[in-house]
């Protein structure tokens, strides 16, 4: 039985990665104003920092819907295939409770909850895409990815919580607070949620530096088969100077990937949010 591995687009995969592993993309909606836009094809960051700009607020998001799912998993399913659908966390979204409606009409469809956002979701997509070309079934996939989601470490250092609190996310004390004492705050994901962590200070740059150290020093519990470096709108150089950092502290990645976050954790998180995201090693 042929496989066909789906992930809705909060994945952030690269196209390079999402064409090597053959993966599709269910996107979800973004709301800029009157206008409905599909995540990562009518609607990109760019349009997200333009619409902030001009109007002082933030897009909304809102899942694929039931019928989305149905046209998706209906079609692979047409074609021979088995499918293994990833999510976002469902603590984030109803994008999980969708399509297991939807997986449940169809038949054949098993739905994984990621427990995780952007490529901390991703990590989880490519680990079921290398199970299929090994050759396992839908339900072994799904089975082990399940598992491998409590190993996924996922965090986020970001430049300004005005984002944050445009979408409600915070409140105007903290905001105010923390854009007074200059604090870069650390978003971690936990049990499927995002939680504050340290409150760094200083320049976002430098900082960025910082907590890549702090989360790989004196380590050695994490899986070296794959790290992501994923960001929105930073400094240029500062991925390349990431990727140095990383090889310096925690030496022997096969792979360390960076990827451009899409609409989703850009409308959280603003411009120059940077984060590391791996799997640790099983016990």
């Amino acid at each position: 039985m042929k496989i066909k591995i789906i992930s809705d687009s909060t994945c952030d995969l690269s196209p390079q990665l999402i064409e090597k592993y053959d993966i599709a993309i269910v996107p979800l909606y973004v709301v800029l104003g009157d206008k409905t836009a599909r995540d990562g094809i009518d609607a990109t960051p760019e349009d997200i920092y333009e619409y902030v700009e001009k109007t002082g607020k933030l897009p909304s998001t809102s899942a694929p819907n039931f019928a989305d799912y149905l046209e998706e998993f209906r079609k692979w399913r047409g074609l021979g295939y088995e499918v293994v659908h990833f999510n976002i966390s469902s603590e984030f979204s109803s994008a999980y409770h969708n399509a297991c409606a939807a997986a449940q009409e169809v038949g054949c469809v098993e739905v994984v909850d990621t427990r995780n956002l952007s490529t901390g979701s991703g990590l989880v997509v490519l680990h079921g895409a290398e199970l299929a070309s090994q050759g396992a079934d839908a339900r072994e996939i799904a089975q082990s990815c399940r598992s491998l989601t409590d190993r996924v470490e996922a965090s986020f250092v970001v430049d300004s919580i005005d984002y944050l609190y445009k979408g409600g996310r915070c409140s105007s004390v903290a905001a105010l607070g923390a854009n007074l004492l200059k604090l870069k705050p650390l978003i971690e994901v936990t049990e499927g949620k995002m939680r504050s962590g340290k409150k760094y200070r200083g320049n976002i740059d430098k900082v960025i530096l910082s907590y890549v150290a702090d989360k790989l020093k004196d380590r050695d519990d994490i899986d070296r088969h794959r790290i992501f470096i994923t960001h929105t709108k930073c400094n240029s150089l500062v991925p390349a100077q990431v990727r140095n950092k990383i090889n310096e502290l925690y030496p022997g990645f096969e792979e360390i990937s960076e990827t451009v976050a899409g609409c989703t954790i850009t409308s959280h998180c603003g411009p120059a949010t940077l984060g590391i995201l791996f799997v640790r090693k099983s016990k």
